[in-house]
This record gives structure tokens, sequence and C-alpha cells, in this order.
């Protein structure tokens, strides 16, 4: 496939759009903050807008109500204050808006680390003969709480048992 570039790369944007991604191209991003920001609209006018920052080199997000609900979903939590470090897949579709048909970015309702979650789950029987009490308890804890944030942080604990 060519390299393709979309008319709006040419011009300076300051957060992440539909333009953002290649046709079918997925992303995973870490998010690192979010607040209300006040942005420039269409119109030149400000408006406050809720904005994800991202722990990768990745311009910020502007989040709309159906990306909040979607990341409240993946994560079961509606807390902004525990979304930080949690990983989501940002995807272009095609939505009805504005009596039209346009491109849109959206978070993707997976949750791009739910394999880790099965892997340690595995490690876990394996090695838990050799973990302490207190070891074992905190592997349950992460993973009884679905603790996302410190599961990279559990499975290479567990893989260096």
């Amino acid at each position: 496939m060519e390299n393709l570039t979309h008319w709006k790369h040419e011009f300076n944007y300051d957060y992440l759009g539909s333009y953002s991604l290649l046709p079918d191209e997925e992303k995973t991003l870490t998010i690192k903050e979010t607040k209300k920001v006040k942005v420039k609209g269409p119109d030149g006018k400000d408006q406050e807008c809720f904005v994800a920052y991202f722990s990768e080199d990745e311009k910020p997000m502007i989040l709309n109500k159906t990306n909040c609900k979607t990341i409240s979903k993946i994560y079961n939590s509606p807390y902004i204050e525990q979304w930080k470090g949690i990983r989501i897949v940002i995807i272009v579709q095609q939505v009805k808006a504005f009596g039209d048909f346009v491109d849109a970015l959206r978070v993707k309702n997976i949750n791009p680390d739910s394999n880790s979650l099965s892997e340690i789950q595995t490690l876990f029987d394996l090695k838990k003969e050799s973990l302490s009490v207190e070891e074992k308890a905190a592997v349950l804890r992460v993973t009884s709480a679905k603790e996302v944030r410190s599961y990279n942080r559990t499975l290479n604990f567990l893989k260096k048992k």
C-alpha cells in the first residue's frame, strides 16, 4: 500500500483527529492525565473541552461523551482520577453527525491489557507455591480488583519468580 497523506496533516492541529490514523489503523495509547481545557472551536470562539493527554509522544485527544462512556465501560469506572495509567485503543469510525456521515475518532470497546490479565492468572497458577502469603495476596488484589495500572508490574514480578 502506498503512503497516503491526509490533507489535514498539512495544517497544524493541536489535537488528534480522524485524520491522525490511516484507514483501518488502530493506535494504543496510555492516558497520562485528563483535564478540562479551553479550546478554540471552528468558529474561533473558546469552548471548554475534556482532554486526554498521553504518555506516548502523541497529540492530546478531545474526549466526547461517547468516548468517555466507552472508557468507563471498559475499565468499569466512571471516575476520571482512576483513568490515569490506563491504555486505550483509538480507531476511526463513520458516524452520523450534522446530517451527514463523517469520520470520527473513537475509543475502541476493548481492553488492550485483557491478555495481560489471563497471562497473570496462568503464571500465578504455575508459581503460587513459591510465593509468600503477602505476594499471593498482592497478586489476587490486583487481579480481583482489575487494577489494570498494576498488570505490567505484576506480570514482570511473576515472570522473575
